[in-house]
């Protein structure tokens, strides 16, 4: 079981890394790591990052590959019959932060975790999905991606999708600020319908789906202008992503509370991000339009272009 994710899972990494590196034109720095004997996690994993390029400003797209004596507490929140029992979790994550405003950052992870309760057979789960956090709207570019994670999933089962579209737009809430993150995608947690197989079909759906997505909205979007307004509000929002991303996201907080590689864990930050106190946007303009148009929940596949 094992094995064959994980040979699924790094062919994955590659395959998204060759694509991406073609888009931008830079390369990712690789950055293979095994854990040392007395850490608190053992296991290996590659971190590729590249930062400062002519399209992404910075991206990671991470496998990892971890066993630990006890699972955290972000992991059993939902399975409490599972606390303590030793475990392993493997996956790839990534997180694109473009330089244009105009292209959306992006977010996708697929990961499956097995834990070995004393006396008891091995549960294994799975998580994952994909979202879109635009900083300005385009309603071409939100029909497309929840199309494309709509296929997708349908060709595993027709009920994935809006179950999964849901909880998407409820997980990536910051309630601090009663706003959502982005437009949402599809998200998935703690899995186990159907058994391995079931899961794993789900996994591989939402993997593969990943560059379909997401790379001709970064073609359309790559060449349009862009001057100081347009970073400054990028900043703004970016600060938005950092905020879910260190107070409500389950995966960091895995991460963290397991003892995981922190520059792997946190590559998701972006390179600039900026807060502002009480910050609105000016009534009307482009940057109002995200807030009122494209943030608040919609069927974006549903919708006719």
């Amino acid at each position: 079981m094992q094995a064959r994710v994980r040979a699924y899972l790094t062919a994955l990494q590659a395959r998204i890394l060759d694509a991406l590196e073609a888009a931008d034109g830079g390369r990712f720095r690789r950055d293979a790591w095994v854990r040392p004997a007395d850490a608190p996690l053992q296991g290996d994993g590659a971190s590729s990052v590249i930062e400062d390029a002519a399209l992404f400003e910075r991206g990671g797209c991470n496998f990892s590959s971890v066993r630990g004596p006890s699972l955290p507490p972000s992991a059993t929140a939902h399975r409490a019959e599972l606390a303590g029992a030793p475990f392993e979790a493997m996956g790839v994550s990534l997180v694109l932060h473009p330089r244009n405003p105009h292209v959306p950052t992006v977010h996708m992870n697929v990961r499956m975790l097995v834990a070995h309760p004393a006396g008891g057979a091995p549960s294994a789960w799975f998580g994952g999905g994909m979202d879109l956090t635009p900083y300005y709207g385009q309603v071409e570019d939100a029909v497309h991606f929840h199309c494309t994670c709509k296929r997708a999933l349908d060709a595993v089962d027709p009920d994935y999708y809006p179950r999964f579209k849901l909880w998407c737009d409820r997980y990536f809430f910051l309630k601090h600020r009663g706003e959502p993150r982005g437009i949402g995608g599809v998200f998935f947690d703690d899995f186990t319908e159907g058994g391995f197989e079931r899961g794993f079909a789900l996994m591989r759906a939402t993997g593969d789906a990943f560059l379909d997505a997401y790379l001709p909205i970064v073609e359309r979007r790559r060449a349009l202008p862009y001057g100081a307004r347009e970073r400054d509000f990028q900043a703004l929002r970016r600060g938005r992503y950092v905020e879910f991303n260190l107070v409500w996201d389950r995966g960091t907080l895995f991460g963290l509370q397991s003892g995981g590689r922190t520059e792997s864990i946190l590559m998701s930050m972006p390179p600039q991000a900026s807060w502002r106190y009480d910050w609105q946007p000016e009534p009307g303009s482009a940057e109002a339009q995200l807030y009122t148009a494209f943030l608040p929940p919609r069927d974006w596949a549903a919708v006719e272009l």
